[in-house]
């Protein structure tokens, strides 16, 4: 009953219209009246969810992000994109792909990286005669590997919402295998398509121009090997990486690209305030939510559950693979890690999966998610850019989901694909 009156308040809110981060706020209340737990506990809760240091991260990286983003990087990759595979046959498509690895890995988000990359070349693919409908899917697809890859700020979420027992920079290692390997079986894809469909080849860039843009791209490029150097060489921390990536990012914009007016660094600064109030006030609210969970040993029964279900880990791994998959597709990924990961945690763990490969499973999973209706952010992102319909783009995209899929279940059953490298460097 308690489980019913806690969840089913939450649900009951989002149906009515309340935004997710109220609606977990005012069913942790709810919770709390019925186990008659004092309100002031709940203010406690929430005031000690945010304030983390590991937290600071996730604005610094958002900060940097924007900065690059908006700082004529996102041109500048593509440029250099076009240099290493622009030549072949269909390589604007693994240009875009590409191009998403490289800002993925500076932004840490797949909807910047959907909104930056697509609005440069969706409309050149289209021009050069792709289908619109595949130029949005091969940019809306591309973006999910931002996710994994450094610095990707759900992974700073999945950390905290693990409470702190896996660290961030495994995470951040963890990420990179997995995340490569998506992109090449998405290119793989992109070849066969262009072979098939007989897509135009790219020109080969003269060697003098190729230079002059490899040395461009390479100063924002910096910003990724400045966070992963400082983490491995325990110069700084994954926390401290963040700020001092914004100071390179700003010094990169600001005094070598020269493309941002100074002018404009206010209104930048306001909207990355108001995207991080939002992530802090979910952030806050989840953790009175997780507490109330915890007061009614929700996990736990959860645990039980999936453990009646099934002895074998790899069923038990399916089926949240599978929980994961639908409740993705009605969701926000945010919330999602806050509130799954304290439940799933005790799961994983006593089905003998490690923490930080689970976090690759779940980011891989909600990822899918986001690209997935009725209620996928980055395809509706996607969409938009590209001017074409949701049905349309979900067409399109039903060969790259294959692919995605395939990912996933690597992920999932072949743990050092995650592992390898965080035991390697860590």
């Amino acid at each position: 009953m308690d489980a019913l009156i806690l969840l089913g308040s939450f649900l009951l809110l989002i149906l009515i219209g309340m935004p997710v981060a109220y609606a977990l706020g005012a069913a942790a209340l709810i919770g709390a009246w019925w186990i008659d737990i004092p309100f002031q506990a709940m203010m406690i809760q929430i005031t000690g969810g945010v304030n983390k240091f590991s937290l600071l991260a996730i604005p610094f990286f958002v900060l940097a992000g924007a900065i690059m983003a908006e700082g004529g990087m996102s041109r500048r990759l593509v440029a250099f994109a076009s240099v290493l595979v622009g030549f072949v046959r269909g390589g604007l498509s693994l240009v875009n792909l590409v191009a998403s690895s490289f800002f993925g890995a500076i932004s840490g988000s797949s909807v910047a990286d959907t909104a930056s990359v697509g609005s440069v070349l969706i409309p050149e693919m289209e021009r050069r005669g792709y289908p619109r409908e595949f130029a949005t899917a091969v940019t809306v697809s591309g973006s999910v590997q931002a996710l994994l890859t450094p610095p990707s700020h759900n992974a700073v979420l999945y950390s905290l919402a693990a409470g702190g027992t896996v660290s961030i920079g495994s995470l951040f290692m963890a990420g990179i295998v997995p995340g490569i390997m998506m992109n090449l079986c998405l290119m793989a894809l992109c070849l066969v398509f262009a072979k098939k469909r007989n897509y135009p080849k790219g020109e080969v860039i003269p060697l003098k121009q190729a230079l002059k843009i490899c040395k461009e791209a390479m100063w924002g490029m910096m910003t990724l090997f400045i966070i992963l150097g400082g983490i491995l060489s325990g110069v700084f921390t994954a926390t401290e990486s963040a700020a001092i990536a914004v100071v390179w990012a700003f010094f990169v914009t600001m005094c070598i690209y020269r493309d941002y007016k100074w002018s404009e660094l206010p209104k930048l600064m306001h909207r990355t305030v108001r995207t991080i109030s939002i992530v802090m006030i979910l952030i806050g609210f989840a953790a009175s939510f997780g507490y109330i969970m915890t007061l009614m040993e929700i996990p736990a029964k959860i645990t039980t559950a999936f453990l009646t279900l099934s002895d074998n880990r790899y069923v038990i791994l399916m089926c949240i693979n599978v929980m994961l998959l639908l409740l993705g597709t009605v969701m926000d990924m945010a919330p999602l890690i806050l509130i799954l990961t304290p439940i799933l945690m005790p799961v994983i763990v006593g089905i003998g999966v490690d923490p930080v490969q689970f976090g690759m499973i779940m980011l891989v999973n909600l990822g899918i998610g986001l690209i997935t209706p009725p209620v996928g952010a980055v395809l509706f992102v996607g969409s938009a850019i590209g001017k074409v319909s949701i049905e349309s783009t979900v067409k399109a995209l039903l060969p790259f989901y294959a692919m995605l899929f395939v990912v996933l279940l690597l992920v999932t059953y072949v743990p050092a694909i995650s592992l390898w490298l965080p035991h390697l460097v860590l």
